[in-house]
């Protein structure tokens, strides 16, 4: 028999090829009884090792578990031979239980592990593996000192920290890397020795010394490993003999077959930023991969004792469980309350059992024996003392939260439902977590200026959390369940995940660190790994395929795979080789590169590539993390360096670890900045939890669609829904948050229906009304649901939340036990048991999409809260919205859009009105913050505000650089906020004039900055004399006298401001074709969101802002070119003849005109084929034939017909003419009448403007043939 001892998995970033699985399996296929994982210098995967080795473990420990029983039922029945049997036949499988040995490969520094000193020492590498809980313990302390302490290139222990944890570890001499063979390498043979005792002083005989033989067998290998080791193991069998040392033998596994060390070539290459055909690159034997136990038995044939240590080794190590109870940590209980140690004296342990195991009103619910296995489950009577005077102390916070939300007295439904909570929350052992939630939260709310959201996910439904500042939203008000939250039945942690202002959390989470130990917090980690597109590039570059090649493979995964039984397909590259048509052509390419990258790559894919840090997962521990878990250190772009667990998110809590997400949500700080906003524009203070819930400005935003730039409720479908819905009552709004999802989607026209009278609402039996009513009729939330199941069947909570989980994971035995309990139930009721079926039925259909209601309300109380601002201060909230946008310039310009659809004007930033991000001016006007401009910093523009504020306005910009200190404001500062526009109010100075350059070469910019410096020197000079201040107009003598420059064509000025604020803002290069793209043809969004149908023909325009030729593998050339207009980009690609005609168009700044057409080819979905392009200049005018006006008679009056004649009579040379039209409608007859004019008008921008001023609707006609 063998084992190996020296495995590296994929957790060996970028070094080791071999998932955790696949390790397993094979070493279980071929009849190991164990293995080890020791990856580099890491234990991020021994979590997922033992997990999976149990899951494998399961079936035979479950049959043993059965054979057991069997054994005992003989034996009660005085069958012994029967008992023997099963006993031996229990036996016999529990040697085939497959153990996991839990280790490390660490790096030992030659000094101390905080030394370095020396840049060489990186580390020698030694083998420690864990044969028990406290080894294993032992084992997470050094690697996470490691860490946290001795980072170095690597993560490097010391000797110090070896002795220090040594019990409970086996230590093994690891590869050539490692120090015995190293110094037996260098010929240090005696000091080899040395060391050799020393690890044998503090090991003992759980020393072992390594034997390894790495022969390679191609050419291209590194043949050099195995001679090296043949010396060294020489030496070592020697030294082993003379200390009476075993030896064991190991293969330092990387990878799992030996077919697969191709890919693990690949892999090195990765890592080390080397081509494949780089002859100086690193090369490993490619005898790394596990080998069977006969492939380790000719290889170590001569040394057999070798083979049978790890054996030895493998029987050394127990078998032992690294997860744990909840370890809750301490929540630090005002003394006045009492302590812990007066409960410990006066509650008896006979006390606390009735009060753990009775219900809420001490009925008794299970035996003496059930009892005490929940207690010992909990973790016995001593930690019951604390769970009981946590449990207390929140009920006393509970009650007077209850009595600050609902008055006093409390109803008894309340006092019974609180009660109920209190006792759950106790009984679970859980009351330690509700202190620590509600007092971080109520911090942040209070103390610390940070937004919190109303709540998130099933907590909402939790009355105690409500009663505790948790939570907002009042649960008994809308019908939310505490037992969908946390049902007695639960095993696992609650789940509380917290929403918080963007710019808040970090101070909430210093505040949970500072009190708690920066050693019990720590963030999660989290595993990059190498996806389809990310192997094909990386494989790419280290085969050397072209760039261009390497892009081309990478676009042909498909957005969305093709669909398989219904399903769509993961994006992976098995499918996609096997399903997608390019694929399969490519994988006959004749290149041998292209056929390469395209194998390699989906052996690669799925490795992990990289670490980094969850974006919210937080764990808060009662002791060092390390005593529980291995920690290590990652790099977060935000915060920096920060402590993460190694075990991931989706299993730390199995280990015991309380894990809570702090969650950042951006429309909190939306929200945030628009009350911030309001008081500075307006001087009036916003209570956001207090606003009006039947607020009619909200309701009518919501009715006629105008959500964009509001939360949850902003797409174009929900807009749309919104119209024909009409909301009027919050609850509208709650359930159209459930609905507008994949499924339930289909039942909004029946609801719409419904609550307009259309359809009937019928209740399948009438007592169902008090929890259908809110939605009428329609089964929206599973709360709904469990609340049904209660009233028809008479379900406990407990059962109507089993329900719920039942039927929505499609537990079908659960279900049918389930069922049969409703109708008998339902029956006992007095229901037909006819309407009970239909009821179930309709139930389990339901249940694959029913939503949660708590979620639902609470975010619908952010989106109601992000309405009511945009509704009541709409320059404020748009002002927000744009600022916490302003790094994506897609959604910048989208609600720019907005703005203006608003009627909301949006100005370039300006020194006199401009604050830090976007505001509103007293005229109500956005303006672009300061600090959105490249090259102004934000102590720049804190300096720019605060001199504002103190000294008034700016007069000019000579009394800018006055007053503004000089130190801050240099030329390339200054010139930023010219170019910006930021001072386009002083019209006497255009933004060229400051280029301008005098006699000596310097331009007016730099004169002014020098006089500015000149002006605040003489003033502090002035002011430190004995005769005060000088006067006033002698300082400003000096001031540089402007020279008018030739005016900038608007090209180059408008290109320069997006420069610096990454978009056109006085004006747009595209204005003069402005009618032309936004009327007379499709826009580049419009062409990017369209799907491309046979036949269907797109006419869109804009400016080439990128023009690229590239050579085609034919030997031609095909050439892309990048168009622009307002509303984005789209690259347009053009090969063969098109390349040939259109090419000439691709002049980087050229206007152009676009006609495409869907159109397949080669058997291919259709795509957009180019069929002609036009300059922009030749259609001016030509595309727009008229316009036509629907509007009321009565809307028909003076104004709006004076403006229309003015528009008749106006002239712009520039624009083409149309007809105007009418539609109007007349009340009376109930009809429109259409009337047509002779007369025309110019169709231009003013007369937009116009229109958009009018309470009237308009549609421009386009002539017949560009229809």
């Amino acid at each position: 028999m063998f084992t190996h001892l020296h495995v590296h998995s994929q957790y060996s970033v970028l070094d080791g090829q071999a998932s955790i699985n696949a390790l397993v399996d094979k070493a279980m296929a071929d009849g190991m009884p164990g293995i080890a994982l020791t990856d580099h210098g890491n234990m991020f995967g021994i979590k997922e090792f033992f997990n999976y080795v149990a899951k494998k473990n399961g079936k035979t420990k479950g049959a043993i578990k059965d054979l057991l029983k069997a054994a005992d039922e003989a034996d009660k029945g005085g069958d012994s031979q029967t008992a023997d049997g099963k006993r031996a036949e229990a036996a016999a499988l529990e040697k085939k239980i497959f153990k996991p040995i839990f280790g490390c490969e660490v790096y030992v520094a030659n000094n101390s592990l905080v030394d370095r000193g020396d840049k060489s020492d990186k580390g020698r590498h030694l083998i420690l593996l864990a044969k028990n809980l406290k080894g294993y313990h032992n084992l997470v302390k050094i690697v996470s000192r490691a860490w946290t302490e001795g980072f170095y290139f690597h993560p490097r222990t010391d000797k110090s920290e070896l002795r220090a944890h040594s019990e409970g570890l086996i230590c093994c001499s690891a590869c050539l890397g490692g120090e015995i063979p190293r110094l037996i390498t260098r010929g240090e043979i005696a000091e080899a020795e040395k060391q050799v005792e020393w690890y044998k002083e503090v090991f003992g005989d759980d020393y072992y010394l390594e034997l390894q033989r790495h022969k390679a067998t191609v050419t291209r290998a590194n043949h050099e490993t195995f001679h090296l080791q043949e010396t060294v193991n020489a030496e070592l069998l020697r030294i082993a003999a003379k200390y009476g040392i075993k030896v064991v033998a190991t293969n330092d596994v990387h990878f799992v077959n030996e077919d697969d060390a191709e890919a693990h070539e690949r892999l090195i290459c990765v890592a080390t930023n080397k081509k494949i055909a780089d002859e100086n690159r690193m090369l490993y034997s490619k005898q790394e991969w596990l080998k069977t136990t006969e492939e380790m038995r000719q290889v170590f044939a001569d040394i057999p004792e070798s083979l049978d240590n790890t054996m030895e080794i493998l029987d050394k190590v127990e078998f032992y469980d690294i997860d744990h109870a909840p370890i809750m940590p301490f929540f630090a209980i005002p003394e006045e309350f009492g302590t812990e140690e007066e409960y410990r004296s006066r509650i008896t342990e006979e006390e606390l059992f009735n009060e753990f195991t009775r219900d809420e009103n001490g009925n008794e619910v299970m035996s003496r024996e059930e009892g005490e296995k929940k207690i010992k489950k909990l973790g016995g009577y001593d930690k019951l003392y604390r769970i009981k005077f946590e449990a207390d102390y929140l009920a006393k916070l509970a009650y007077e939260g209850a009595e600050r939300r609902y008055g006093s007295p409390l109803t008894p439904e309340l006092q019974e439902r609180i009660k109920f909570e209190l006792h759950i929350m106790k009984t679970m052992g859980f009351p330690g977590y509700f202190l620590i939630v509600q007092d971080f939260i109520n911090e942040s709310r209070a103390k610390l200026g940070v937004s919190v959201g109303p709540g998130r996910g099933s907590a909402a439904g939790s009355c105690v959390a409500y009663c505790l500042g948790i939570t907002q939203i009042d649960p008994v008000k809308y019908d939310l369940l505490f037992e969908r939250f946390l049902n007695p039945d639960r095993i696992s942690l609650p789940d509380i995940d917290v929403d918080f202002d963007d710019d808040g959390r970090a101070r909430v989470l210093k505040y949970v660190t500072d009190k708690y130990g920066a050693e019990k917090v720590a963030h999660i980690i989290t595993y990059g790994t190498m996806a389809a597109k990310s192997a094909l590039k990386d494989v790419a570059r280290v085969q050397g395929l072209p760039i261009p090649e390497s892009d081309r493979l990478t676009k042909m995964i498909p957005r969305h795979m093709p669909e398989v039984n219904g399903k769509e397909l993961k994006p992976t590259l098995g499918n996609c080789y096997e399903y997608v048509a390019e694929f399969k052509n490519e994988l006959q390419n004749p290149d041998p590169i292209m056929r390469e990258t395209l194998k390699y790559a989906r052996q690669l894919e799925g490795n992990v590539r990289n670490t980094g840090v969850h974006a919210c997962g937080v764990i808060i521990c009662r002791d060092a993390i390390s005593d529980w878990v291995p920690v290590a250190t990652a790099d977060d772009k935000v915060e920096g360096k920060l402590l993460v667990t190694q075990y991931e998110g989706r299993v730390i809590e199995e280990t015991g670890l309380i894990k809570m997400d702090f969650l950042g949500l951006k429309t909190l700080s939306i929200i945030m900045d628009a009350v911030k906003n309001i008081k500075l524009t307006r001087g009036i203070d916003v209570d956001m939890d207090n606003i009006p819930i039947d607020d009619p400005k909200t309701y009518q935003l919501y009715c006629e669609g105008r959500t964009i730039g509001t939360f949850q409720f902003e797409s174009a479908g929900m807009q749309k829904y919104l119209r024909e819905l009409q909301p009027s009552v919050f609850e509208d709004l709650i359930a159209m948050n459930a609905l507008y999802r994949p499924g339930p989607m289909d039942y909004i026209p029946e609801f719409i229906a419904r609550k307009h009278g259309r359809s009937p609402i019928v209740y399948d039996i009438p007592i169902m009304e008090q929890y259908l009513k809110d939605t009428y009729g329609v089964t929206v939330y599973q709360e709904q649901v469990m609340l049904l199941s209660r009233l028809l069947a008479n379900f406990t909570r407990g059962e109507s939340d089993t329900l719920r989980k039942a039927m929505g994971k499609k537990l079908i035995d659960k279900m049918n036990h389930l069922k049969g309990k409703f109708l008998e139930g339902g029956q006992a009721n007095g229901h037909d048991p006819k309407v009970l079926e239909k009821i179930w039925g309709d139930w389990e259909k339901f249940a694959s999409y029913a939503f949660n209601k708590s979620h639902a309300t609470c975010y619908s109380w952010v989106a109601f809260q992000t309405a009511y601002l945009k509704a009541n201060y709409p320059a404020e909230y748009m002002a927000a919205v744009l600022s916490r946008n302003r790094s994506d310039i897609t959604k910048l310009t989208n609600f720019m859009d907005e703005c203006k659809a608003m009627k909301i004007p949006v100005k370039g930033p300006d020194v006199n009105e401009s604050f830090n991000d976007f505001g509103v001016n007293s005229k109500g006007d956005i303006r672009f913050g300061l600090a959105a401009i490249k090259g102004v910093g934000d102590n720049v523009v804190a300096a720019i505000i605060q001199t504002r504020d103190e000294g008034g306005k700016f007069t000019s910009p000579y009394d800018f650089v006055e007053r503004v200190p000089s130190r801050l404001i240099n030329r390339r500062v200054f010139d930023s906020l010219v170019l910006a526009g930021a001072f386009d109010w002083y019209t006497e100075i255009k933004r060229e004039d400051y280029f301008e350059k005098n006699n000596r070469d310097e331009s007016f910019s730099d004169q002014l900055l020098r006089y500015g410096q000149m002006y605040q020197n003489a003033q502090m000079e002035a002011s430190a004399s004995l005769f005060g201040d000088m006067a006033e107009e002698m300082n400003t003598a000096g001031r540089p006298e402007v020279r008018s420059a030739v005016p900038w064509v608007d090209a180059v000025k408008l290109e320069k401001e997006r420069e610096l604020v990454g978009m056109y803002l006085s004006a747009h290069p595209l204005d003069r074709y402005y009618m032309e793209l936004n009327y007379g043809m499709r826009s580049v969004k419009d062409y990017m969101e369209a799907v491309p149908e046979e036949g269907k023909e797109l006419t869109f325009g804009g400016m080439v802002t990128k023009f690229v030729e590239r050579p085609t593998r034919t030997g031609g050339n095909f050439a892309i070119i990048t168009l622009e207009d307002y509303t984005g980009s789209t690259e347009i690609r053009l090969f063969g003849q098109k390349y040939i005609d259109f090419a000439k168009y691709g002049r980087e700044g050229t206007p152009i005109m676009v006609n495409v057409r869907a159109e397949s080819r080669f058997n291919k979905p259709p795509q957009f084929e180019v069929v002609r392009i036009q300059l922009l200049n030749d259609v001016k005018g030509q595309l727009i034939s008229g316009v036509t006006l629907s509007i009321a008679r009565d809307d028909l009056k003076p104004a709006v017909t004076d403006l229309i004649k003015e528009q008749l009579k106006a002239s712009n040379p520039d624009a083409g003419k149309g007809n105007i039209s009418f539609r109007i409608f007349d009340p009376d007859a109930n009809r429109w009448l259409r009337m047509t004019s002779s007369m025309k008008m110019p169709m231009d921008r003013k007369l937009v403007n116009i229109l958009d001023s009018l309470p009237l609707e308009y549609r421009f006609e386009l002539h017949n043939s560009r229809k």
